[in-house]
């Protein structure tokens, strides 16, 4: 399997090149074309890429697409819904943790399950339920805007706003908090970040959806003094 990626950082398409055989795990939707030789299977079970537990912990799609080459070489390309770039990360029998939401495909041998965040994150109120891939092969990671990586020594911190957190190396330890209190939360427009402790690496993207939204929303005068529903944000990504 060889694997490029083209249009980086803002509109990151990636192109699989697949041997007789070979295949490759997607979520619904990231297949942008194929050539005639490759074929397409829906799976929900285990051995096609997501349990049901990690379905509804983490929120991704419980479906996944295999795309095979089929008697001879073939080629599949695929994209994220959102304008943003992908990162291509090679599994050696370790774990990456990826935040529910950033996961774009992967060799079919690669483990993906659901972990929780830790009994601090949830009474922080983040309830992070960060996916844990496993395992030896190839994995994509999608993100809104580009990506960013911060190589951290051993005990040292850095702190990231969890809308902006995607991925970070099993050797990285985490903890989920609020900023300030209620008073400075609403006042800064900042609310839970995500302190990461080295050794290892942790990769965030450079802007959030949810703010966004928020700012085309308010574009968009909804809930302002033109009145009217705000329109449906997915009708514009």
């Amino acid at each position: 399997m060889e694997i490029e990626l083209t249009h980086k950082p803002s509109y990151t398409h990636v192109v699989v090149d697949l041997e007789g055989g070979e295949s490759i795990m997607a979520e619904p939707g990231a297949m942008v074309s194929h050539t005639t030789n490759v074929g397409i299977d829906t799976t929900t079970s285990r051995d096609g890429l997501l349990s049901s537990a990690k379905s509804m912990l983490g929120g991704e799609s419980f479906l996944a697409n295999e795309f095979t080459a089929e008697g001879g070489r073939g080629t599949i390309t695929l994209a994220p819904p959102t304008p943003g770039d992908v990162n291509h990360h090679v599994l050696d029998g370790e774990t990456l943790y990826a935040v529910d939401g950033a996961y774009l495909a992967s060799d079919p041998e690669i483990d993906i399950d659901s972990e929780f965040g830790g009994l601090k994150s949830m009474l922080a109120g983040a309830s992070i339920t960060p996916l844990a891939l496993k395992g030896t092969g190839n994995v994509l990671i999608e993100a809104f805007g580009g990506i960013e990586q911060k190589e951290l020594a051993d005990g040292e911190t850095y702190t990231v706003d969890n809308e902006h957190v995607v991925a970070w190396t099993e050797s990285v330890t985490f903890d989920a908090r609020r900023v300030g209190g209620l008073k400075s939360t609403l006042l800064s427009g900042e609310g839970l970040v995500m302190d990461f402790t080295g050794p290892g690496t942790v990769w965030y993207q450079t802007r959030g959806l949810d703010s966004f939204m928020a700012a085309i929303a308010e574009s968009f005068g909804g809930g302002g003094d033109q009145g009217g529903d705000a329109p449906d944000m997915t009708d514009f990504l």
